[in-house]
């Protein structure tokens, strides 16, 4: 009998966020790929005119598709009330917690329901997000608490958290995420970086001018550190142009220096980090650090805040400023990495190295030995 594992890719067919969309897609690829002899792989859908286009072309080989009454955005307020007609059994895992988290019977049933949870934003920014979104986080991780065989996150520093955030027991399992399947400095490069208006050899750091981002640490270890760079901020919010300018120049930096850009494709990504003679990782957050894993995959030296999350993934693959003294310690980390070009060559080694322990292949494997575990 044929074994099947049901996938929630409503970030597929529509995506609230682009690195959740990413992963949705990318981990669904690799269970595909990486399914075991007698396994396949369905995917879960809300109600979308031509779901079966945009999943065939985005996840290929899906043995089937679920296709809910109802669209996303009333799909997850009727999950987050518990109600989830016409969803059936079996082993659901969703790479996000948009899930279908009711009553089921893992036992007699074999029934099983796996999320997976990025960030803990609703916990530790919810001033910065719309109160709507940190009321369904919250309300589906009680949900989670309750009815979740098991919940993955992509570090151990997170799951420290998680398990303060509720009753899980030993629920709480550990697998990290990876940069998209193939992602590199494309051929074209320099073309790309010149279609953006970016000059070569700069300082490169992503975040908006909310506070939680901390890109007033990052412009002021640029300040400290006495390097002589541009700098390019990444993935800034639309609009949010004027409130990163303005926290350049408090830290001393010239407007002209420092390059604002929106959210990027993954090729226009890679251009850029192969123009990067570093990245700067202030925020604080316990969160996947998706840039991160990016510098590191296409080896590009990291320069981070000190934080256990950042540690983790990290590890000896770039450099840490202090605890705490944020700036400061970020700008003598940033001094150090900059001290030569040899030094830069050295950590871009090492980057490369720690960037290999990252990959979607890796985390299939492990999501389908967590689910034959149940």
């Amino acid at each position: 009998m044929t074994a099947l594992l049901r996938v929630v890719l409503d970030q597929v067919v529509a995506p609230t966020d682009a690195d959740l969309a990413m992963a949705s897609r990318e981990l669904a690829r690799a269970l595909v790929r990486s399914a075991p002899g007698g396994c396949e792989v369905e995917g879960i859908v809300p109600a979308f005119a031509d779901a079966a286009g945009v999943v065939e072309g985005a996840v290929p080989g899906l043995a089937s598709l679920s296709r809910m009454p109802l669209q996303r955005r009333e799909l997850a307020t009727s999950w987050q009330l518990g109600v989830a007609p016409g969803v059936g059994g079996g082993m659901i895992h969703s790479p996000t917690l948009m899930a279908p988290l009711v009553k089921h019977d893992r036992v007699h049933e074999n029934d099983q329901i796996v999320v997976m949870l990025w960030d803990l934003d609703a916990w530790e920014r919810p001033t910065e997000m719309a109160r709507g979104a940190v009321t369904w986080h919250k309300a589906m991780l009680k949900r989670a608490v309750k009815h979740a065989d098991a919940v993955v996150v992509p570090t151990h520093a997170m799951a420290a958290r998680v398990a303060s955030l509720g009753s899980f027991g030993d629920r709480v399992r550990v697998i990290a995420g990876a940069a998209p399947a193939g992602f590199a400095v494309p051929v074209d490069e320099i073309g790309r970086r010149r279609g953006l208006g970016l000059p070569e050899g700069f300082l490169l750091v992503s975040g908006s001018s909310a506070p939680s981002a901390g890109l007033a640490d990052a412009f002021a270890a640029v300040a400290v550190a006495g390097a002589d760079l541009p700098v390019v901020v990444l993935d800034a919010p639309e609009g949010d142009e004027p409130g990163v300018l303005e926290l350049a120049t408090a830290a001393g930096l010239a407007e002209g220096r420092v390059h604002v850009r929106g959210a990027l494709e993954d090729a226009g990504r890679g251009a850029v980090f192969g123009g990067a003679v570093a990245l700067l990782a202030p925020s604080r957050l316990t969160a996947f650090p998706w840039r991160v894993v990016e510098a590191l995959t296409v080896g590009v030296p990291v320069v981070a805040a000190d934080s256990e999350t950042l540690r983790e993934v990290v590890l000896d693959g770039g450099a840490f400023g202090g605890e705490d003294a944020p700036g400061d310690g970020l700008g003598d980390a940033l001094a150090r990495v900059l001290g030569s070009t040899a030094v830069v060559e050295r950590y871009a080694v090492l980057a490369s190295d720690r960037g290999r322990a990252f990959s979607w292949a890796g985390a299939a494997e492990r999501v389908w030995q967590l689910h034959a575990d149940l």
